[in-house]
């Protein structure tokens, strides 16, 4: 296919495609792309990881997954998941890459195609949930194909992962986002009260209740239910759940007329579910209908390099009007400790930090991080685990990253290299 086919290929396509080369250097854009990208300013003869990422080297040397790179390698379309810079900010978006080959098998080029992913964006843009990580971007993929449907899902994780702000992101990208979403604390109601906190009270039944009470379920009607600590359910409770689940009916406490329920069941729990099936503290069938789709919250220390982005956003929603900056060592005391409390735990130790901090940085000594003695916890301190999590905060600035691990920038290209080989799996090497 000649250069002009390819470009008249790129204009005809609705979404933002980009040609370029194997050096990474863009060739042709079609009108997609200029109006996603900057209508104001040319791509042409940059590189995509300068206009996409803001970055001075390619996203394989700064920690990210390049599409171009596993292609080159594997000689077959490759699908990522990526944060871009746009003229409205942060997005995460689906990278489809096709390499383009001549007559004799080899590859000149590359057909990129971008796709916003509305659910990525929606979770970044008002919660504190944020990242880049491999980890962070595979629970974006599921949080997407959970939005798309109304299967049952189950959000596992430790305390304080953000299993709730997921919850509220498949809400808001479902087909139920401009109905309710209601909590409801499993952990936090008294069983005596649960049926009818949950399922409402019928009028003039034991308890003194005039005119009948709503519960939690006709609150959820249209929307989505999402039932927080699901293990700590009564056991009571469960086969009323159950029927609510296969049969979509329930009835309210001293009432014997079947109510419908059109909602949608988001469950979260800390615990292992499946193990207090087997102590008999959860029943198997209910386990199983709230299982259908189960998506796993990572812990904050599997994506520390996470970290940078985290604490930008949760400074700017502490302290809003200071315009605060997080000094180089006090980034790195940040991303060097394990977060058994997660990113709970992170919010409070820059809540201490912004009141602590009397200027416009915040500096390591206004950090009140304990120390870990625990030798199962305590990270590794080794050059390639330390740049492992810098990278993340000096992605794109090769300078600083080189001199704050105290190397030269040819040594450091070296050993990014070596990284990055070391990470791919080895069917996807040349050999």
């Amino acid at each position: 296919m000649s250069f002009t086919e390819l470009s008249s290929f790129l204009q005809a396509q609705p979404e933002p495609h980009i040609l370029f080369d194997t050096e990474y250097r863009i060739i042709a854009v079609n009108q997609a792309f200029r109006k996603y990208c900057n209508p104001q300013v040319s791509a042409i003869g940059r590189t995509c990881y300068e206009v996409s990422h803001n970055y001075d080297m390619p996203c394989d040397c700064s920690g990210e997954t390049c599409p171009l790179a596993k292609s080159r390698r594997s000689g077959k379309p490759e699908r990522v998941l990526h944060m871009h810079h746009t003229p409205n900010g942060e997005e995460y978006v689906s990278i489809e890459l096709t390499p383009i080959k001549n007559p004799a098998g080899e590859i000149t080029c590359f057909v990129e195609k971008i796709e916003p992913v509305k659910m990525a964006k929606g979770l970044t843009e008002r919660n504190s949930l944020k990242g880049q990580s491999a980890s962070f971007r595979h629970l974006m993929n599921l949080v997407e194909k959970a939005a798309s449907s109304d299967i049952n899902v189950l959000l596992c994780g430790e305390s304080g992962t953000g299993k709730e702000l997921v919850a509220q992101a498949i809400h808001r990208g479902s087909k139920r986002a401009a109905r309710p979403f209601i909590v409801v604390d499993c952990s936090g109601i008294s069983e005596n009260h649960f049926e009818s906190e949950l399922f409402g009270q019928e009028k003039g039944s034991l308890s003194r209740t005039a005119s009948g009470k709503k519960g939690l379920v006709d609150a959820a009607d249209g929307g989505t239910l999402f039932l927080d600590e699901v293990s700590d359910l009564p056991v009571s409770i469960q086969p009323k759940l159950l029927r609510l689940l296969e049969t979509g009916a329930y009835r309210r406490p001293g009432s014997t007329d079947p109510r419908r329920a059109d909602i949608r069941i988001i469950s979260a729990s800390s615990h292992d579910l499946h193990k207090r099936t087997q102590t008999g503290l959860f029943r198997t069938d209910l386990y199983y209908r709230l299982n259908t789709f189960p998506v796993h919250v990572p812990a904050l220390r599997d994506r520390l390099e996470d970290i940078p982005l985290l604490v930008s956003t949760l400074v700017e929603k502490i302290a809003p009007d200071r315009n605060l900056s997080v000094s180089d060592e006090a980034m790195y005391l940040l991303q060097t400790y394990p977060y058994p409390g997660n990113v709970r735990e992170l919010r409070n130790f820059l809540e201490r930090a912004c009141l602590l901090c009397e200027g416009h940085e915040i500096r390591s000594e206004h950090l009140s991080i304990p120390a870990n003695d625990d030798p199962e916890t305590t990270l590794p301190l080794s050059f390639e685990a330390r740049l492992k999590q810098l990278l993340p905060t000096f992605r794109g600035n090769r300078k600083t990253l080189a001199k704050m691990l105290g190397v030269s920038e040819r040594t450091l290209y070296r050993r990014l290299s070596g990284l990055q080989e070391r990470q791919e799996p080895k069917s996807d090497r040349t050999h």
